[in-house]
């Protein structure tokens, strides 16, 4: 069972930080073409493949990185209800790459936490 939660837990955090890696290079490109007319924004699309692995995982009982083999970071077009691209408001590209950023960095931590409590599960709890 260890196996199975360390398995799920390395691949959520894998996910995730390719999935935040991803959103800071389209929020980049929508900052960069923002003028540019005919630009189509990008958008991640993540969390919600996610959320649905989660129900997925609760409505079967198990809990395995394999549950999460289908969750791929992907970037999607940026369209309203008629297909026509939206436009680009450089003050929420802004506002969501600091909080892409910010998410980035509690990733990158609660992977070293993880890796950490794993190094001293495997020294007996010395350190």
């Amino acid at each position: 069972m260890t196996d199975g939660i360390e398995a799920v837990t390395r691949s959520v955090l894998a996910l995730a930080l390719d999935a935040a890696s991803l959103r800071q290079q389209a929020i980049a490109t929508n900052i960069a073409n923002a003028n540019a007319i005919g630009y189509v924004p990008q958008r991640v699309s993540f969390e919600e493949q996610l959320l649905e692995a989660r129900r997925g995982m609760a409505q079967n009982g198990r809990t395995d990185a394999f549950a999460l083999s289908q969750v791929r970071p992907r970037i999607e077009a940026v369209v309203d209800s008629q297909g026509a691209p939206m436009p680009v408001q450089l003050d929420m590209e802004a506002a969501d790459m600091a909080r892409n950023a910010v998410q980035y960095q509690a990733l990158v931590k609660g992977l070293s936490r993880h890796f950490s409590i794993l190094s001293m599960a495997a020294g007996d709890g010395r350190k």
